[in-house]
């Protein structure tokens, strides 16, 4: 099993204020991105299992649902870059 970098994936659904959560769960951006786009495909929620939300230091499992989101943003969060969108 690869190591997994720590990512920021930032969720914009259709209604309300944006939901960030930090992730290990993926080797990189573009396997994160091919990750949600499948959960997108296939009408799913993105199960995420190593995950922190907000300023939590816990890493516990985040179930997303993905219905309602308009658009994510996968970047690492000490990056310089912007990151990717979806």
């Amino acid at each position: 099993m690869p190591d997994n970098v720590v990512l920021s994936i930032r969720f914009h659904p259709m209604g309300g204020e944006d939901v960030s959560v930090m992730s290990g769960d993926f080797a990189g951006e573009s396997e994160a991105l091919e990750a949600i786009v499948r959960a997108l495909d296939e009408h799913r929620s993105l199960v995420l299992t190593r995950a922190r939300y907000g300023l939590e230091t816990e890493v516990t499992g985040i179930v997303v649902n993905l219905a309602n989101v308009v658009s994510v943003r996968v970047s690492k969060p000490d990056g310089v870059e912007a990151g990717q969108y979806l």
